[in-house]
């Protein structure tokens, strides 16, 4: 047989079965024949003949169960005896057929071809010597996947145990997604991404596959009122953060509003002008303002722009998506900031105060801020005074503001200072009242008895008050004759009643001096007589120190004994409760100090004693003296005698 008739042969015997089991063994082995050479497909020839006849004999009206027929192993080795090509031939046709054949790698990405799509598995091409099987679940996100498109696969496996190419849409998306991530960080690239779902601080967005981070201050340059809207939204993106050790990536759509905004901006800023009056709407409120959509730029009105009263919060004035018409206050062209103004639309309202308003009228108003120095009163929108606690009451007792007013009280006082240039104004409500130290000498003269009340205290005193706004004060030293108070806190407590006498009055300074003491007789005249200096007098040791001891002469007598007047005649100190004879050293009455001694009453005997012997001892030592002087003096007389002689007995 001719090589044209094997190979027109070779189809026909492919052909001739219609047995769909016969189908099924017999395509691997034609196809593989196909590839090699016409005489291997002669021989598959005579190897289905046997099987074709048994298949038919079998096929019988009954529909007997088809046992398969087992098809032997092709040889290869046989096969290669037969080829009809050499050596060099079959060499040169594998590298021509290798060439047409692309260059693939296990883990290289590539593009393929869809070629086959079923319920489960999808068949792509991707120019390799077989075509790779992908499971249909890797395509779910896209519906409209069809035969032809071109999608990109990962080379997993050129070939498994099966001989099966192996490929994962899956997987190639993910890389090349962090890769076009990355390109687009780089560039700036937009890339398109589709809101999935809201998280905490913001969205999750699908973008080329990899689920990103939108944060809620990146959706919009307008604040977002309702997120989930957003949800299911296909929107452009700016990559602006990713981290592939995290696994995290960040997006923007904010970023390109703005970008697109920044020209716009800049337009807009070279146009405006100081005190120019445009239209906005109400884009935000927060509680200290409102902002304003000027058309592409935002600018802010305070709180106190919004009008010349006092408001507690923005939406007192204004509502969301409210148009409005504002002024520039005050614009930086720099950092793209308009300050406006919504008040500064109409006139001040001190511009139409009262010109016949005056200092000393009485005026009505309401509390609209309590501070501790004071409260703000409202006399109409837009003009406020400020009455100081120190004109709430004449009392000199300064209290917290709150102590007498609360927000929103109507208030009666009268103008005491009025600026109109400088838009200020105080108030005062005790001038309401009389001054009740107008009358001071009349209601409380020199030498009136009261009973008052403690107010509070200090180291030097007790204040005390006669009548609300008239205070005074009672010296530590006028409280007691004969007590040595160290602190008023020891004789009374606050807010008890005290009875006192008026000392002086000085009325310029507002001072009143009072005395507790006075109320009895000055006892110390008769102290004096009771208590004689140079005199002994049994007393109580009531209180002992550093520097002495207290002592108590009588029940309302005390005195003080130095340190060096305590010690007994054994040498000990005396001790608390101990009643000793004490010995008055110095009485004075215009001081009130009284000195005594216990020392002294033991230690002047001892120093009579001792004068007496000094004076003895010097007695003595003055006659050792003369009797020493006489006794010189007659020994010099015996030796100018004996000169004279011998002086004599030499002539």
């Amino acid at each position: 047989m001719s090589e044209e008739n094997k190979k027109e042969t070779a189809p026909k015997a492919v052909e001739t079965p219609k047995s769909e089991e016969l189908k099924a063994t017999e395509i691997p082995a034609v196809e593989e024949v196909k590839a090699k050479e016409a005489p291997v497909v002669e021989e598959v020839k005579t190897e289905e003949a046997p099987v074709i006849e048994e298949v038919k004999s079998e096929e019988t009206p009954k529909k007997k169960v088809v046992k398969k027929a087992k098809v032997e192993e092709f040889d290869w080795d046989k096969a290669a005896q037969n080829d009809m090509y050499s050596t060099k031939e079959r060499s040169d046709l594998e590298k021509e057929y290798a060439a047409t054949l692309p260059e693939v790698m296990d883990k290289q990405v590539l593009d393929g071809t869809v070629v086959v799509i079923s319920d489960r598995e999808v068949v792509v091409d991707i120019n390799f010597k077989s075509d790779g099987v992908i499971s249909f679940n890797e395509f779910k996100y896209n519906p409209d996947l069809k035969a032809g498109d071109s999608v990109e696969v990962l080379v997993e496996k050129q070939e498994d145990k099966n001989g099966q190419l192996v490929l994962s849409h899956k997987r190639a998306r993910i890389l090349r997604a962090w890769d076009k991530v990355n390109v687009a960080l780089e560039t700036g690239e937009v890339v398109n991404g589709q809101i999935l779902s809201r998280t905490k601080g913001g969205m999750i967005v699908d973008v080329f596959g990899i689920e990103c981070f939108l944060p809620g201050s990146q959706i919009d340059v307008k604040p977002i009122r309702d997120y989930d809207e957003y949800v299911g939204k296909e929107m452009e993106f700016k990559v602006v953060k990713v981290n592939e050790a995290f696994r995290n990536v960040v997006v923007s759509h904010k970023a390109l509003i703005e970008a697109d905004l920044a020209v716009q901006t800049k337009e807009i800023m070279s146009k405006l002008e100081k005190g120019q009056v445009l239209e906005g709407t109400v884009k935000n409120i927060t509680s200290y303002g409102v902002f304003v959509d000027l058309g592409g730029i935002d600018g802010l009105v305070h709180i106190t722009d919004l009008s010349w009263g006092r408001i507690s919060h923005p939406e007192e004035i204004v509502s969301l998506d409210e148009t409005i018409n504002v002024v520039i206050l005050d614009f930086d062209e720099g950092k793209s900031r308009i300050q406006l103004g919504l008040k500064q639309l109409g006139a001040h309202p001190w511009d139409n105060l009262d010109t016949e308003l005056k200092v000393g009228d009485e005026v009505d108003g309401k509390v609209v801020v309590v501070a501790d120095y004071g409260v703000f009163i409202e006399l109409q929108a837009g003009i406020e005074a400020l009455l100081h606690v120190s004109e709430m009451s004449w009392s000199t007792h300064l209290r917290s503001a709150n102590d007498f007013y609360k927000k929103g009280d109507a208030v009666k006082a009268q103008i005491l200072t009025l600026d109109k240039d400088t838009r200020k104004m105080s108030l005062g409500v005790k001038q309401l009242t009389p001054d009740p130290w107008a009358e001071i000498e009349g209601n409380f003269p020199v030498g009136s008895k009261h009973s008052v009340k403690v107010r509070n205290f200090t180291n030097f005193g007790i204040f005390v008050e006669l009548v609300e706004g008239v205070d005074g004060l009672v010296h530590i030293s006028d409280l007691s004759w004969s007590k040595k108070i160290k602190h008023p806190a020891e004789f009374t407590q606050v807010d008890a009643m005290l009875d006192v006498v008026v000392l002086d009055i000085d009325k310029s300074n507002r001072k009143i001096s009072l005395g507790h003491k006075q109320l009895e007789e000055n006892p110390w005249d008769e102290y004096a007589k009771q208590f004689t200096e140079g005199k002994d007098y049994e007393a109580t040791v009531k209180e002992v120190f550093d520097k002495g001891a207290v002592i108590a002469l009588s029940k309302e007598v005390e005195a003080f004994a130095p340190k060096r007047h305590t010690e007994k005649e054994d040498g000990s100190s005396i001790a608390v409760g101990e009643t000793l004879l004490f010995r008055i050293l110095e009485f004075s009455k215009e001081n009130k100090k009284i000195l005594v001694s216990h020392s002294a009453i033991f230690k002047e005997e001892l120093e009579a004693d001792r004068k007496k012997s000094a004076a003895s001892a010097k007695k003595v030592m003055k006659k050792l003296e003369d009797d020493k002087q006489q006794s010189t003096l007659g020994d010099l007389n015996s030796l100018a005698t004996l000169k004279n002689d011998l002086e004599n007995g030499k002539k």
